[in-house]
C-alpha cells in the first residue's frame, strides 16, 4: 500500500480544546496510532465548525468547556452540520453532571480527561464503530433512568433544566450578574432573565437570592466554579 493510500485509509480526528498543551498532548496520542491521523486542531466553537466542513474528520474529539459557546450547543451544531458525525467529549467536568445531556445533544461519548491514554483510544475507537461510550456506573445510572426506576428520585433537581437553563445557571453559580451571563451567551438580557425565572421555578425556590445562593453552593460542591 502506497503511503498516501494508506493515509487515506486512517480514520481523521479533529480535536477541540482552548488549552494549547492539552491539544498537543491529544494529537501525540492520536498521532501514534497507526490506523489514526488528526485532520485538524481548533480552539474555539466557531473555528470548529468552520473545521468540519474543511477538514471532513470521521469523529470529533472535543472539549466541552469552550470559549464563546457551550460545548452541549456545539455538537447540535456540529449534527446540523455533518448529520451523524461522532463527537466525543472529553472533559475535567464530572460526567455525572454531563454524560447524559451529551448524549441528549447527539454526541456519542464522554470521557473524563483524567482517565488517561488508553482509556481515551478505547473510548475513541469505541465511539468510531458505531458505539456509545460512557463509564460502567453512567451506563447503569442512564439504563435505569430509561426504565423508570428513577421516577420521581432524581438524584438533583439540577437535572429538570434544559441544556441552556443548565448554562445560565452555572454562570450564576460562578458570581455572574445577568447582564454578563448575556453578553457571553450572546442572547438578550430579557432571555437570560425568563431562564432564571424558569430555573427557579423548576428548583422551587422563592427568590433570585435563594437562586444565587442554591447556584454558588451547587457550583462549589460540583467542582464546577470560575
Amino acid at each position: 500500500m502506497s503511503k498516501k493510500s494508506a493515509a487515506q485509509s486512517k480514520k481523521r480526528i479533529l480535536i477541540v480544546d482552548d488549552h494549547p498543551m492539552m491539544r498537543q498532548g491529544l494529537a501525540q496520542l492520536v498521532g501514534a496510532e497507526p490506523d489514526l491521523i488528526v485532520c485538524g486542531e481548533v480552539e474555539s466553537a466557531e473555528s470548529a465548525i468552520d473545521a468540519v466542513g474543511k477538514s471532513k474528520p470521521d469523529l470529533v474529539l472535543a472539549d466541552i468547556s469552550l470559549p464563546g459557546k457551550n460545548g452541549l450547543e456545539l455538537i447540535k451544531d456540529f449534527q446540523a452540520v455533518q448529520p451523524g458525525l461522532p463527537v466525543l467529549v472529553i472533559s475535567m467536568h464530572d460526567e455525572s453532571l454531563y454524560a447524559e445531556r451529551v448524549l441528549r445533544a447527539g454526541g456519542r461519548g464522554y470521557i473524563m480527561k483524567q482517565e488517561g491514554g488508553r482509556k481515551l483510544m478505547l473510548a475513541l475507537r469505541q465511539v468510531l464503530a458505531g458505539k456509545i461510550y460512557v463509564s460502567e456506573k453512567i451506563s447503569a445510572d442512564i439504563l435505569e433512568n430509561f426504565s423508570g426506576h428513577h421516577a420521581g428520585t432524581q438524584s438533583s433537581p439540577v437535572e429538570k433544566l434544559t441544556d441552556r437553563e443548565f448554562e445560565v445557571f452555572q454562570h450564576l453559580g460562578q458570581g455572574r450578574g445577568t447582564r454578563d451571563i448575556a453578553e457571553k451567551l450572546h442572547l438578550s438580557v430579557k432571555t437570560v432573565e425568563v431562564h432564571r425565572a424558569n430555573i427557579k421555578a423548576k428548583l422551587k425556590l422563592k427568590s433570585a437570592p435563594e437562586l444565587i445562593r442554591f447556584a454558588v453552593r451547587w457550583s462549589e460542591s460540583s467542582g464546577t466554579g470560575a
